[in-house]
């Protein structure tokens, strides 16, 4: 027999054996498909990381970790050796020590392994565990000492496992309300919307949940292309920590509007953008979605009294977009910004004013020629209030719900749900969770009109004690985008927050095979 055939018949024998391990072993998996076609199974494995919270004493942070039923099988279900039932776990990361310092102070030395065993001692204990799908879990922390959070859900837990921390700030400098949801880490993160102005003060943080070192790059973008920089290359993440970088300090130049570009050479990373302006507040921007011709921005709020959008053309060409507000009834362009010229290499920006006049409304971005579609990113800067009053709010270019998305951390008041639906009309199915204390779900249907955003003001659970969960389901039609704004009143400041709701990615498409013996024939 010839080595070809050996190969191709060892080839066939270890495709077979890993298509039918996924499919096999996946919760509620069907019977395997016909040759030729794939299945769509849940995953068994997600990982999610979530930023330190804050560097302010008056900080209050609760997390809320949860992830949706319907995907997970019978008891029983999730890969063997995982555990039947699986697991959702929240670990603190390990603090990153200095070298040069531990290494030529006795004193320091010992301090530092203190601290060190101390650390590795709390980073086995979880903050947060899910242990029934359905059913959010909630922890709390004070002050500037609460740590970077890393991750893994696993069996029927895994399958749109969320997690969100929000932190209130009550004065300072970090004055806001600050939400982000808990990301995957990725080697890939772009950031428009950032600044290195001296009235800014913008970290950007990585988490590294993996073992071992990663080794990252962040680039700036402005006005005038790229910003020079001789410090953001080759910056390492250590195995199961968290660092944060002061923009402002990788670069000589103060820059009101920049687009940041975060890779990694080696590893993977959780990246994400805590900003805090000067008199407007403070919030986390997350990653805007990957460089696409169109894109939406969900959920401007219909009181919002400055929006501006920030928006970057990564590749070769120029790109020319039209701007247009899908509002409560119609789609229109905003008078005198209808259309929007990004130079390739260089961000630029649009100041749009109070462009919802008092209703809801989301923004999307086309290419004025259809025919040339450039990709670009972006993301809007929102601003609720104003003088001293003032609250921002980060909302960037996110992908559609898809078959479900889920947002953890909902209270008894304050929370709108926005959809919008930019090509056709929708219907989407919205779940409102049991609370993390007691609480009945409940399930409401909406028709999303095309060209057109719905602001629902979410019923919370009967009988809720705690924090709720939001799951957007697409029904029917086209696609949905999502956000949900939180509002949590300090002071006389309508704090608020806004995170939006991509696919969950929680399943997978598996491709199915069988044996092909006609490969041994000669």
């Amino acid at each position: 027999m010839k080595s070809t055939h050996l190969s191709l018949i060892a080839g066939t024998v270890a495709l077979a054996a890993i298509t039918g391990f996924a499919t096999l072993n996946a919760p509620g998996g069907p019977a395997a498909a016909e040759a030729g076609s794939a299945s769509s199974l849940p995953v068994e494995r997600s990982s999610l990381v979530c930023p330190a919270p804050s560097t302010s004493d008056l900080a209050e942070t609760q997390y809320t970790s949860y992830t949706p039923p319907g995907s997970e099988t019978a008891k029983g279900g999730g890969a063997k050796g995982e555990g039947a039932e699986g697991t959702a776990e929240l670990k603190p990361a390990l603090p990153v020590l200095d070298d040069d310092e531990v290494e030529t102070d006795p004193k320091k030395i010992k301090k530092a392994e203190e601290a060190a065993k101390k650390a590795k001692a709390q980073a086995d204990k979880p903050v947060l565990a899910v242990k029934e799908p359905g059913t959010p879990v909630l922890a709390e922390a004070d002050g500037s000492a609460a740590p970077a959070l890393v991750g893994t859900a696993t069996g029927r837990l895994a399958p749109g496992w969320a997690a969100q921390q929000t932190t209130t700030v009550t004065a300072g400098g970090a004055r806001g309300l600050l939400g982000v949801s808990c990301t995957a880490p990725d080697t890939d993160f772009w950031f428009p919307g950032v600044s290195t102005a001296r009235s800014r003060q913008d970290y950007v943080h990585l988490t590294n949940p993996d073992d071992s070192a990663a080794v990252a790059d962040i680039e700036l973008f402005g006005a005038k292309g790229a910003v020079t920089s001789e410090v953001g290359d080759g910056i390492t993440v250590p195995a199961r920590s968290s660092v944060a970088l002061l923009l402002s300090t990788l670069t000589d130049e103060a820059v009101n509007d920049l687009t940041a570009h975060v890779t990694t050479r080696s590893g993977r990373v959780g990246g994400v953008v805590l900003t805090a302006d000067d008199g407007s507040g403070a919030d986390w921007l997350t990653a805007a979605a990957d460089p696409s011709g169109t894109l939406v921005m969900p959920g401007i709020p219909a009181d919002a009294t400055s929006v501006q959008l920030v928006a970057f053309a990564p590749g070769e060409n120029d790109a020319d977009v039209k701007v247009q507000l899908m509002g409560k009834n119609t789609t229109f362009a905003p008078a005198g910004n209808d259309t929007l010229h990004i130079k390739s290499g260089m961000t630029a920006t649009i100041d749009l004013k109070d462009i919802t006049r008092g209703e809801p409304g989301s923004l999307r971005l086309t290419p004025v020629e259809k025919n040339r579609a450039t990709p670009i990113v972006a993301a809007l800067r929102v601003v609720r209030g104003t003088g001293a009053k003032q609250e921002i709010a980060y909302i960037p270019a996110t992908g559609p719900v898809g078959a479900r998305a889920s947002v953890t951390d909902n209270r008894a008041k304050g929370s709108t749900l926005s959809l919008a639906a930019p090509a056709a009309t929708a219907k989407v199915k919205v779940t409102t969770s049991a609370g993390s204390g007691g609480g009945e779900p409940a399930v409401e249907t909406y028709t999303v009109k095309a060209g057109t955003t719905t602001a629902i003001t979410p019923k919370p659970p009967a009988g809720l004690k705690g924090a709720y969960a939001l799951t957007v389901e697409t029904v029917s039609g086209g696609p949905v985008h999502a956000s949900r704004a939180l509002v949590l009143p300090e002071g006389g400041v309508q704090m608020f927050t806004i995170q939006t709701l991509p696919d969950d990615g929680g399943t997978v498409v598996v491709p199915s095979a069988r044996q092909d013996l006609s490969v041994l024939d000669d």
